[in-house]
């Protein structure tokens, strides 16, 4: 299963949040697709997934998809 994130017009650390609160609703091996245009969010995205042991699957074009690993 995969939820959507749309976090576009947010600053950061907005996005991070969102995703951080989101994450935990879905299942082990769920996917979130964040949706982010802040340029800051290119390097705290994946920051946050390295920091929370998360697994960025794919980054780019203002899309962020996070697996939850635990």
């Amino acid at each position: 299963m995969n939820v959507d994130l749309d976090c576009r017009g947010l600053l950061c650390p907005l996005p991070v949040i969102k995703l951080a609160k989101t994450l935990p609703t879905v299942a082990v091996g769920d996917t979130v697709t964040v949706l982010a245009d802040d340029p800051a969010a290119a390097t705290d995205i994946p920051a946050w997934c390295r920091m929370r042991s998360q697994e960025l699957v794919s980054a780019g074009e203002n899309q962020y998809v996070v697996r939850r690993v635990s």
